[in-house]
């Protein structure tokens, strides 16, 4: 039985998408190799990343949408480097990468930033993060009521709750080195709890009405050949806002959820059956 729950755990873990060493699958994973977890895009539900500005969507699948992030428990904050999603105000190509890493979009606004702007920071930095660079934030919420915030996604279940309902809210960062910017901080977790739930200080307002739709766990280990088996329901911000970099890498520094760096992005998900539609 001990062993079943680990194998049970270990699973899931791996289904959620990410690792806490991004470079190890770079290095050790071929464009052709299939993950563990990932079962046949053909017989999968709705997938993520995906264009948010086409509501476009035949997958059969449906699944109920989770309750709003405030009624659910914060279980993870990490980021992607570049957008993982598209969208008018994020929707320059970053190139096709290399196994995720490189690909995805940059916002918009990036070519009008000011040489004060980019300046190198002074402080220490988030690893392979520079002034210019786009980040997309995930705030990943799990419908257990026993999980605490933690490192990877697989802080997001317990022995007690194995089949949660996942919500993650996202937003899209334009990094820029400017101390009237967002500070990061002010948006992670530092021991916040709310009416006996764990939660973010702060989730990101003032960035556009966000796209609700059905989708999936995404990373860099998933293509549209091989898709994950999770149920995700998503809260995309259609806008960029601006972060400063110095709180970004305060935050790498040290944070209950142990990331130190970006991870990769999954390739944009273009089939309509693949993806719900958008109500």
């Amino acid at each position: 039985m001990k062993q079943t729950r680990s194998f049970q755990f270990f699973a899931l873990f791996i289904a959620l998408g990410l690792t806490s060493c991004v470079g190890v699958w770079k290095k050790n994973t071929s464009h052709n190799e299939k993950p563990s977890d990932a079962i046949p895009c053909k017989t999968a539900g709705p997938q993520t990343p995906r264009d948010i500005d086409s509501k476009i969507g035949t997958n059969k699948i449906v699944f109920p949408v989770a309750p709003i992030y405030s009624e659910l428990n914060l279980c993870n904050i990490h980021f992607h480097v570049n957008a993982e999603h598209k969208g008018e105000n994020f929707s320059l190509e970053a190139g096709a990468g290399d196994h995720g890493h490189g690909g995805g979009y940059k916002c918009t606004d990036t070519p009008s930033l000011t040489k004060e702007e980019l300046k190198s920071p002074n402080g220490s930095i988030c690893e392979g993060l520079k002034p210019g660079d786009t980040i997309e934030v995930h705030w990943v919420h799990s419908s257990c009521g026993d999980v605490q915030p933690g490192e990877t996604l697989k802080s997001c279940l317990s022995e007690k709750c194995q089949k949660p309902s996942l919500r993650v809210e996202a937003q899209v960062f334009l990094v820029v080195n400017d101390p009237t910017a967002l500070n990061f901080n002010d948006l992670s977790y530092d021991g916040n709890i709310v009416n006996g739930r764990h939660q973010a200080k702060a989730i990101p307002a003032g960035t556009g009405i966000p796209v609700e739709f059905l989708g999936s766990t995404t990373g860099e280990k998933y293509n549209n050949e091989q898709c994950s088996p999770l149920q995700v329901t998503w809260n995309v911000r259609p806008q960029c806002a601006k972060v400063d970099i110095n709180s970004l890498g305060k935050w790498c520094e040290h944070n209950v959820f142990k990331e130190h760096h970006g991870h990769g992005a999954r390739e944009l998900v273009t089939d309509p059956s693949l993806l719900s539609e958008i109500k």
